[in-house]
């Protein structure tokens, strides 16, 4: 199966706290080229989990509505910040077994979406995400773990 692990798209600075902060205009840019990159793939998503995060939120909502796709956006606690790459592990791999999805979106933050993708694959890659960054882990279930297949930032087709 196919893990897509993004970071939200660039968002304001200003607002009332972290949580609250929206896209910025680039950041919905950026998000729109990772839709077109994704859907150049050919591999349509069958879920997306993301942060309770606006901007996450927002990102989400763009990546599903760019991609034609109709999901229920899944959103989960875990995938904050400051969210534990091990409990996203695990938490995956229990639902993977009972959902059998072959592509998935997730949709977090820095630092989380740098160490999951270190967690999920073998090659234990820590990338740093630019806003918008998709990193693409292909994921064997019974071995619960992945190889990682680099990662694809706006930059990379502008």
């Amino acid at each position: 199966m196919n893990i897509f692990i993004m970071r939200h798209g660039e968002a304001e600075l200003q607002s009332d706290s972290d949580m609250t902060r929206k896209l910025s205009q680039l950041g919905a840019l950026e998000t729109e080229v990772m839709a077109r990159w994704l859907s150049k793939k050919q591999q349509p998503l069958d879920a997306i989990l993301v942060s309770p995060y606006v901007r996450t939120q927002q990102t989400a909502a763009l990546m599903n509505e760019r991609l034609g796709a109709t999901l229920a956006l899944q959103t989960l606690s875990l995938l904050t910040p400051d969210g534990s790459a091990t409990d996203c592990h695990d938490y995956l791999d229990g639902t993977l077994n009972l959902e059998r999805w072959k592509n998935i979106l997730i949709v977090s933050h820095m630092p989380l979406v740098s160490y999951l993708t270190a967690e999920l694959s073998i090659e234990k890659s820590t990338p740093v995400f630019a806003t918008a960054a998709i990193a693409h882990i292909d994921y064997d279930l019974e071995q619960m773990t992945g190889h990682y297949h680099g990662l694809h930032t706006p930059d990379d087709f502008c």
